[in-house]
């Protein structure tokens, strides 16, 4: 078998199991803040794409271990940037449209910020996760009162309603 198949090479086991715990707590601290506020997604996604960006990081850092290629060569940016990426056009599905409004943005913003956790976490920075997380989840219970998207409605002047009468 090959090293790396059962135990990391580069980090200890304990090492590996806190990035990934501290990926699903705070990840899930900010998925249940949106399930209890009934936001459009509910606490799940958060803890899967955190817990999986999560590995993905910790793979971009194990890989380069466990190959005897000399020649192999990992850019963390590049890893960053995919996942990501990819995260960004999952967020883009809590995007709902109620008539002229835009809903789900809030929720869309923290299911990338759910991924970017993760991968910090992944990389090793734990106290980064934290603060980011902390920040997000502030941000979400501080602006509440500012805010309230039930009652917003748009104002259409009678030139917005007769432009797409062509």
């Amino acid at each position: 078998m090959e090293p790396g198949t059962f135990l990391p090479i580069h980090m200890g086991l304990p090492d590996a199991l806190a990035r990934i715990g501290l990926s699903i707590i705070l990840a899930l601290s900010l998925g249940i803040e949106r399930f209890v506020h009934k936001k459009p997604v509910d606490f799940r996604p958060f803890v899967i794409i955190s817990f999986g960006s999560c590995g993905l990081g910790l793979l971009a850092i194990e890989l380069p271990f466990t190959s005897e290629d000399t020649n192999l060569s990992i850019d963390p940016a590049k890893v960053i940037s995919g996942v990501m990426s990819g995260i960004g056009f999952l967020g883009a599905g809590a995007l709902f449209r109620e008539g002229d409004i835009v809903k789900g943005a809030g929720s869309a913003a923290s299911i990338w910020s759910a991924g970017a956790i993760g991968l910090i976490c992944g990389m090793g920075f734990l106290w980064l996760a934290v603060l980011v997380s902390m920040g997000v989840l502030l941000l979400f219970l501080f602006s509440r009162r500012f805010i309230d998207t039930d009652t917003y409605t748009a104002n259409k002047t009678e030139h917005d309603t007769s432009e797409g009468q062509s």
